[in-house]
């Protein structure tokens, strides 16, 4: 039953996680109120994990979250769920993107899906801001990431590097 629960849960969220991985957060978010796979605390943990391994980070998350709920096997199933509607909606889309591509409606409906998609990756970084800052020594390292990522343009990996290390130092 919990396989199945898992495939459905994360097929949902596959299916509407247009934009990318961090748009899975909200969902998750929820995932985490309705069943006691994992919890707010561990979502953070998961999101930190899944920034800092290779993969995409829907992906990562969802591994993590059935390995959570139901070991190896529930791995398995949730990634599954959650890569199968891309697969599925990129198989049955791709022959009529030439023939579409130039279409207004279909340019009108991806241009009201941006706002959207954008609302809820900030929605995602304001939960995460939530759990990650939690007293005055997380919100200055916050600010001072901020301003170095905003004033000194270097490699994402750089900044994760860093922040790891600091992380460790301070025993956060």
């Amino acid at each position: 039953m919990i396989y199945w629960l898992l495939f459905f849960e994360f097929f949902k969220i596959g299916l509407f996680a247009i934009g990318g991985g961090l748009v899975t957060v909200p969902f998750l978010f929820d995932l985490a109120e309705h069943y006691p796979w994992f919890n707010a605390s561990d979502l953070a943990d998961m999101i930190a994990i899944s920034e800092s391994t290779p993969g995409p980070l829907g992906v990562n998350m969802a591994t993590f979250a059935g390995f959570k709920a139901a070991g190896v096997s529930g791995a398995v199933t949730a990634t599954f769920g959650l890569v199968l509607p891309s697969v599925l909606i990129i198989i049955a889309l791709s022959r009529l993107l030439k023939k579409f591509r130039d279409n207004p409606l279909v340019c009108s409906i991806l241009s009201g899906i941006r706002p959207a998609v954008i609302a809820l990756i900030l929605f995602a970084g304001v939960e995460i801001a939530k759990l990650a800052v939690v007293d005055w020594k997380t919100a200055g390292i916050f600010v001072c990431f901020w301003a170095a990522i905003y004033f000194y343009k270097k490699s994402p990996i750089f900044y994760i590097v860093i922040s790891a290390v600091i992380g460790m130092a301070l025993k956060l």
